[in-house]
């Protein structure tokens, strides 16, 4: 019995490129780019709390994946009170209903709740940090875990080893939270926006002073907890090798463009790092995008490689959190609106540049023209000889991007043959789908076979404005057709309608649920960094062996002198402070970051776990 291509989709680990979607046109644009999958969230409980879509939106996102096979993810990932679990069920039901492929979830609450048979996703606001934490998800139900982003090589392949069943998610690029996902109370503490809520402020792209326990400055004024963007780019066969499944691209609150442009260069990075693995990816076709993608140009604070590969760099910038962007060069001359700059770049009207002044403070202009080495600007105040400029908007990129036409389809083949009574168009496509559409009635033979085998192939090539690209014409009949083109028209009309239907009767579908066991949580209390928010949350860690739980910072816990922020991410590494860098001068500690308002926050070194705490200080 031969097997359907579709069926092995279901058994065989496949990869999927994950994106973003802020909103149906970023969906659209991903999935025509090449994603396999987009994540978005509704209009409620998403960790994005402004990236909510209406149902119909994302409705409507699901039928234009599902013709690709490509799938949806929704967002039901913040933590929950008692009085919001009824209403998070209801939305997985409804979610369920449009189609939706599957959960993102964060509450273990929704777990003791009546869940529609959706595969579920634990968000990386889980703190999917260890092997045993990961085996315990895949025991209770999960079908994918999302890793925390901390993560090296080594670490991933024993969760993998651990939980060889599940799905790892890991994100390739975008942006990075200092704190280990899901611990961080420093925007509950410091504005009661909580992250875990949706309402993150992100106090961590902040200035702070760092002071010793003296008062003495250590650093002066600069952004001292923001890091740089992830980009794995150049990562992904070494992700595939240690067992990651889903190449996830950070940004539901990005626009457009920057989907279209990084999900476009990963498709092709990805698809390269796939060639000789025999991994397939998870949904079809091949995308066109008209412009020559480069992450370079598109919103980032400087690339890093974060833990992939252990503390080899320094991952933070903190002059600014702001996009710096590709270097022009040095000013060599300053007139009335006009500079003179040493660059290679080749600028136009329109770019933006901008450039740290004297102060250090990052500020911009815009190109009104440019002739070699001749640079008319907007405003240039603040600039002299000597500021380096940076091009931080690249007009005539996003003039292409924005002009791009993208586009993806599915090849197909035709064949046209004999029947008993007439003809049969065929069609085949590159999952091993099939459809068949007859036509009635033996034609005559064409008096130019010649001719009229070429309206037959140039007719049927013709797939217009449909899904599909017609990869080859064949011909198998006895003798040549005449087929007007009306005729040729509506019979390649009708199979790749047929052909769309039969596409979606053999669209592969995974279900989950949730495993109602007793097997042991890898932890037998709980902090307030276990978000529990709701009874049914206790319910669930209490059934799996946790004794001792303290509800979550958000039920209105006092925080002072408390944990606020964990972070791999130390500032005695940054700064070069850290004994192990070669620093032989005593601190005098405990360190302090102090903001523009007067907060401080206490700083505390776990060395032997290379670890940074951060307290919300209780003066």
């Amino acid at each position: 019995m031969n097997r359907h291509p579709a069926a092995d989709r279901l058994e065989r680990p496949t990869t999927e490129l994950l994106a973003p979607a802020r909103d149906l046109l970023c969906g659209r644009a991903a999935i025509a780019c090449g994603a396999d999958a987009v994540y978005v969230g509704a209009d409620r409980f998403g960790a994005r709390e402004a990236a909510g879509n209406t149902l119909d939106d994302i409705a409507a996102l699901v039928a234009y994946a599902h013709q690709y096979w490509a799938r949806v993810y929704v967002t039901i990932n913040t933590i929950l009170n008692d009085s919001e679990l009824a209403e998070a069920e209801r939305l997985a039901w409804r979610l369920h209903e449009i189609g939706a492929d599957g959960l993102i979830i964060q509450d273990a609450g929704l777990l003791e709740c009546d869940l529609p048979p959706l595969p579920l996703i634990a968000s990386t606001q889980m703190h999917n940090h260890t092997p045993a934490k990961v085996a315990f998800l895949e025991q209770v139900g999960f079908r994918r875990a999302i890793l925390a982003r901390e993560l090296c090589l080594d670490e991933i392949r024993a969760i993998r080893q651990a939980a060889p069943a599940i799905e790892l998610e890991c994100f390739v690029h975008g942006a990075l939270c200092v704190c280990y996902s899901g611990q961080c109370s420093l925007s509950y503490a410091l504005g009661g926006r909580s992250g875990n809520r949706g309402q993150c402020a992100q106090p961590c792209r902040k200035p702070y002073r760092l002071l010793d326990a003296g008062g003495r400055v250590l650093a002066e004024r600069s952004h001292l907890l923001s890091l740089r963007d992830l980009n794995l780019s150049e990562h992904l066969p070494a992700l595939l090798d240690a067992g990651v499944t889903s190449f996830k691209i950070e940004g539901r609150l990005k626009d457009l463009p920057y989907v279209a442009n990084v999900v476009a260069h990963y498709r092709a990075r990805l698809d390269a790092a796939l060639g000789g693995s025999g991994l397939p990816r998870s949904s079809s076709g091949t995308s066109h995008v008209g412009f020559t993608p480069d992450p370079s140009k598109t919103f980032n604070r400087g690339y890093t490689a974060h833990f992939l590969h252990g503390r080899t760099e320094t991952i933070a910038f903190p002059p600014t959190p702001k996009m710096v962007g590709e270097e022009v060069g040095r000013v060599t001359g300053v007139g009335r609106g006009e500079l003179t700059v040493g660059t290679r770049l080749t600028l136009h009207p329109g770019d933006g540049l901008c450039f740290f002044d004297a102060q250090g403070e990052l500020r911009g202009t815009q190109v009104n023209a440019a002739q070699g080495e001749r640079i008319a600007v907007q405003n240039a105040a603040g600039i002299r000889v000597g500021t380096r400029l940076y091009r931080n908007h690249d007009h005539a990129f996003f003039a292409d991007v924005r002009r791009a036409r993208l586009d993806r389809r599915i090849a197909v083949t035709l064949t046209l043959r004999d029947t008993p009574t007439g003809v049969i168009l065929a069609a085949r496509d590159e999952d091993g789908v099939e459809a068949a559409c007859d036509l009635s009635g033996r034609p005559e033979p064409a008096k130019d076979p010649e001719a009229a085998l070429a309206t037959i192939r140039r007719q049927l090539l013709k797939t217009g404005s449909t899904i599909y690209a017609c990869s080859e014409v064949v011909v198998e009949t006895a003798a040549i057709p005449f087929l007007p083109v009306s005729v040729l028209n509506g019979l390649r009309r009708d199979v790749l309608d047929a052909l769309t239907a039969a596409r979606e009767e053999r669209r592969p579908r995974v279900k989950g649920a949730v495993a109602v066991t007793d097997v042991p949580y890898p932890e037998r209390e709980l902090s307030y960094l276990g978000n529990v928010m709701n009874a049914k949350a206790e319910t669930f860690y209490r059934r799996h062996g946790v004794v001792r739980i303290e509800s979550a910072a958000e039920s209105g816990l006092d925080l002072r002198g408390r944990q606020v922020m964990t972070t791999r991410y130390c500032l005695k590494h940054q700064l070069g402070l850290c004994p192990t860098r070669g620093a032989v001068e005593p601190l005098a500690e405990p360190l302090f970051l102090v903001d523009d308002e007067g907060n401080r926050l206490r700083l505390h070194f776990d060395c032997a776990r290379c670890e940074m705490e951060i307290l919300l200080d209780e003066g």
